[in-house]
């Protein structure tokens, strides 16, 4: 029986993963600087709370932010593809391409260190990003051929051009909140509707 819930767990992490993956590729396509990176940064945070739910983890924001910027490093590593985005027509094209399989493995990564970590009766309060960063990197380099692998599938491709449209959806609906057009209630209906990232309890 804690088989079976352990396998079931495990599933629904897997999806989580999957899913963030993919909006992260999606993210990774914004063909403004500095954008990309805050919007991947939060399709990584949302993961770490979803995967908290499902492994009955208390989610703490801060020290789920934390632990990102230790793993995946404060972005800096990124700025060479970031930067390919400010030559005019073919560098959006070609720096978006390369952000979203380094967006997309970074986010494989890091929930793949979440899970090994929650599934082996880890919490935040004993997480330590320096004894995982090994793990991280391995999974990192994984994850990139992941990433490959779904922009050379035409369907999952498509999925990832979705995505582009959501985030984009998701940043014009934070410009009304934060001008006033939409309340708190209206902005977290909407955004849920775009999403659609809820992920049910584990039995």
């Amino acid at each position: 029986m804690a088989d079976k819930k352990t396998s079931n767990k495990t599933e629904m992490a897997n999806s989580v993963i999957q899913n963030h993956m993919i909006w992260s590729m999606g993210a990774g396509f914004i063909p403004v600087p500095i954008a990309d990176l805050f919007a991947v940064a939060a399709i990584q945070l949302d993961m770490i709370r979803q995967m908290c739910k499902i492994y009955d983890i208390d989610f703490k924001e801060t020290e789920g932010k934390a632990v990102i910027t230790a793993l995946t490093g404060s972005g800096f590593a990124r700025l060479g593809a970031r930067a390919i985005k400010f030559i005019p027509g073919i560098g959006s094209i070609l720096g978006g391409v390369t952000m979203a399989i380094l967006s997309g493995g970074s986010t494989y990564a890091l929930g793949e260190v979440f899970k090994k970590h929650f599934e082996t009766g880890g919490t935040f309060l004993d997480f330590d990003p320096a004894r995982l960063k090994k793990y991280y990197n391995e999974k990192f380099e994984k994850g990139k051929e992941v990433a490959s692998k779904i922009q050379k599938d035409k369907k999952q491709q498509d999925e990832v051009i979705k995505v582009n449209d959501s985030v984009t959806q998701l940043q014009n609906l934070a410009k009304m909140k934060e001008d006033g057009i939409l309340t708190d209630e209206e902005f977290a209906t909407l955004k849920k509707k775009i999403i659609g990232m809820d992920t049910p309890d584990a039995e």
